[in-house]
């Protein structure tokens, strides 16, 4: 019997949200450094969720041999994986113009400036735009990938957490 298949089942659902994590912030860096793909604003409030749920899984996996610990890391995790979700979901009610996205990367000019207030901000503004689309697949974001993945992983680690512990005595 290997290792990883005596551990516990939160320290084993750690390393696989680490892992899911890990998978989509690591795509976001090759989209960044790789295809040249600027980062907008909201993009970087996404991988910050990821990074916690990296750090929390591995801290799972590394408490195996306190598995209630873990299954707090795990919960840690899991709460990031939903937390990126949300803001994935937000991005893209952003990109599609469902709801007005930051000031700070939507490219909407705020009302009632003097002409040195819109000087300042017009030169302060950063050049990646929020609302608008810089890549998609099947017409679905990468904000919106990052939902579907985030979501469906955090939803499997529940569902999983949830069986192991029903299933305790």
């Amino acid at each position: 019997m290997s290792f990883v298949e005596r551990l516990p089942a939160p320290s084993k659902l750690g390393l696989v949200a680490a892992l899911g994590s890990g998978a989509l912030l690591g795509g976001a860096y090759y989209f960044q450094y790789v295809v040249g793909l600027a980062p907008c604003t909201m993009c970087y409030w996404q991988r910050w969720p990821h990074m916690v749920a990296i750090v929390a899984g591995l801290c799972a996996l590394l408490a195996y041999a306190r598995p209630r610990l873990a299954l707090v890391l795990l919960l840690v995790a899991i709460s990031a994986l939903i937390a990126t979700a949300l803001i994935g979901v937000y991005h893209v009610g952003v990109e599609y113009r469902w709801w007005a996205g930051p000031q700070t990367c939507s490219g909407n000019i705020p009302v009632g400036l003097s002409a040195e207030q819109l000087k300042r901000y017009l030169f302060g503004a950063r050049m990646v735009r929020c609302d608008e689309t810089a890549w998609s697949m099947w017409g679905i974001s990468m904000a919106g990938w990052n939902a579907i993945c985030s979501g469906g992983l955090a939803l499997i680690l529940s569902s999983s957490i949830a069986s192991w512990i029903k299933g305790r005595p």
